[in-house]
C-alpha cells in the first residue's frame, strides 16, 4: 500500500492535486483540516476535543491528531484503494514521527513526499484570489497570509530535512497549469511502480 505524503506551503495548490492524484491512482485522500471539521460538525468525542483546542486557539496535539487520523484511515479503508495520499500532514517532525510509528504498526511506511514548490509572491497572489471567491477570513488579509507562510517556513523546514535524509523528498515545480503540475506529480508517482 502507498504512503504518499503531499507537501507545500499555502496556496501551493495542494488540495486541488490531491484531488486528482486520489483519483487517478486510486487513493485514499487524507486531510487533517477536513478531518477536523467533519468531526466537530458530527460532533463526535473526538471532534469536542479539537474543538477545546481550536476555540482557545491552541494548536491540536499531535497525539490527538494522529489519534484521528488513524480512526479516519481504519474507517475509509477499503480493497481497491492502492494506498493513502496525505494533504498537508505531518506539518512538524514529531507528527512525522508520529505518523512513522502508525505506519509500521501497519507494517507500512511513507514512500514519497511530493512538495509543491511556488515562490511567495505567486502563494500571497493565489490565496489573496482565493480569498475573495471562498469568503476565508484568512486568505483574504494580505499580512495575515504573509504571517502563515512564515509560520509554514519555520515548522516545515526542518520536515523537509526530515525526509530529505531518508531519500523520500521530491520537489516539484508548483507554478504552471493544473495540468502541467499533475503531470509533472504523475512522473514521480509512476517510479514508484
Amino acid at each position: 500500500m502507498l504512503n504518499i505524503i503531499l507537501f507545500g506551503p499555502p496556496g501551493s495548490g495542494k488540495g486541488t492535486q490531491a484531488i486528482l492524484l486520489k483519483e487517478h491512482f486510486k487513493l485514499l485522500h487524507v486531510s487533517t483540516g477536513d478531518i477536523f471539521r467533519n468531526e466537530i460538525k458530527n460532533a463526535t468525542n473526538v471532534g469536542k476535543e479539537v474543538k477545546q483546542f481550536l476555540d482557545a486557539g491552541k494548536l491540536v496535539p499531535d497525539e490527538l491528531t494522529i489519534r484521528m487520523l488513524g480512526g479516519y484511515v481504519d474507517a475509509n479503508s477499503a480493497p481497491e484503494l492502492q494506498g493513502v495520499i496525505y494533504d498537508g500532514f505531518p506539518r512538524t517532525v514529531p507528527q512525522a514521527k508520529a505518523l512513522d510509528s502508525f505506519l509500521e504498526e501497519k507494517r507500512s511506511s511513507v514512500n514519497v513526499v511530493l512538495s509543491l514548490e511556488v515562490n511567495d509572491e505567486e502563494l500571497v497572489k493565489r490565496l489573496i484570489n482565493r480569498g475573495l471567491t471562498s469568503g476565508r477570513s484568512d486568505d483574504s488579509n494580505e499580512e495575515v497570509v504573509r504571517n502563515r507562510l512564515k509560520v509554514y517556513y519555520n515548522q516545515t523546514a526542518p520536515l523537509a530535512d526530515f525526509y530529505l535524509s531518508q531519500k523520500k523528498f521530491v520537489s516539484i515545480r508548483g507554478v504552471g497549469t493544473i495540468d502541467e503540475i499533475f503531470a509533472h506529480l504523475c512522473d514521480e508517482m509512476y517510479k514508484l511502480d
